[in-house]
């Protein structure tokens, strides 16, 4: 299940999970963290105690990969490939069905064309040295040496960033690119799709109620709780920009308008990642045809 953020992604898999004996993964590299809830729009879930282990659910579906890391340490792509990778042999060895869903691109790619990451191991003393750059000039740096992950990045994010040119000044090579085919699984590619004006709409709905909800606070008790502002805003969009604004360096009404202008940008990036993605079925949040088109996939 893959679209733009705003889109609805994870109330239809919740419908199709609890439709087609389902469970579900996370695919969101920022719900990964404890405590980042509203600005990620983390489903509201509990922990619960089955099997043995602790497991996340959300109106009765287990869902992995969430909510299960300190915003402290640090998480990649490899792993993130390993952690999903299990779930879903886990997943499938009880006989259900696993249900990637989430916004972040090249997470999903990873598991389901089942690539072979990069083994880059963090470089302190190279880090220190592209951390002292804008990231203007590590984004015109990252356009010179990978064009492809330059167009699908995020140019504001200093964490990814320094973690693109890490690889790409470690390794030598671009940041690799899926396989043509999925593989080793058979899947369903199921995406969301809204006219741009209806999206638009939706994302400036959706930031008007987290703030309502209190996302201020959620990012004031992150930095009380440890988080410097440069870690806050490494983790871009809501972060960086409340960030700001906590700081006093931006007023209300101009942290509502960059932050808007912000995530439908992020927006078109993510579509500009699926386009490339001749196996997605886009449809629009209508529960309907994607129980048909689930229904035809499992039977065939």
């Amino acid at each position: 299940m893959v679209g733009p953020t705003a889109s609805g992604k994870s109330e239809l898999a919740v419908f199709l999970a609890k439709k087609f004996n389902g469970e579900i993964i996370s695919t969101d590299s920022r719900q990964i963290y404890r405590g980042m809830d509203i600005g990620t729009g983390k489903v509201e879930g509990s922990w619960k105690k089955i099997r043995g282990q602790r497991i996340y659910f959300y109106k009765d579906i287990p869902h992995y990969c969430i909510d299960f890391l300190p915003p402290k340490k640090q998480f990649s792509a490899g792993l993130f490939q390993t952690k999903a990778k299990k779930a879903i042999s886990d997943i499938l060895a009880r006989g259900k069905l696993p249900i990637l869903c989430g916004g972040t691109g090249h997470w999903i790619d990873a598991v389901v064309f089942d690539q072979k990451l990069p083994e880059v191991k963090p470089d302190p003393a190279l880090r220190r040295k592209l951390e002292k750059l804008s990231a203007e000039k590590l984004f015109a740096r990252l356009q010179k040496l990978d064009s492809a992950r330059a167009k699908n990045i995020d140019r504001f994010n200093k964490r990814r960033l320094v973690r693109a040119l890490e690889i790409v000044l470690t390794t030598g090579q671009p940041v690799p690119a899926p396989n043509p085919q999925p593989q080793p699984y058979d899947c369903l590619w199921l995406g969301l799709a809204w006219p741009q004006s209806i999206l638009y709409q939706r994302i400036d709905q959706r930031l008007k109620e987290r703030l309502n909800q209190g996302m201020a606070r959620e990012v004031s008790r992150l930095h009380k709780k440890g988080l410097s502002w440069k870690k806050l805003n490494g983790f871009g969009l809501e972060y960086r920009f409340i960030s700001n604004f906590l700081k006093k360096d931006i007023g209300r009404e101009e942290m509502l308008k960059q932050l808007s202008f912000a995530i439908k940008h992020y927006a078109k990036r993510q579509m500009t990642w699926w386009k490339r993605n001749p196996d997605i079925h886009w449809i629009k949040n209508a529960h309907k045809p994607a129980e048909i088109l689930t229904k035809k996939f499992l039977t065939t």
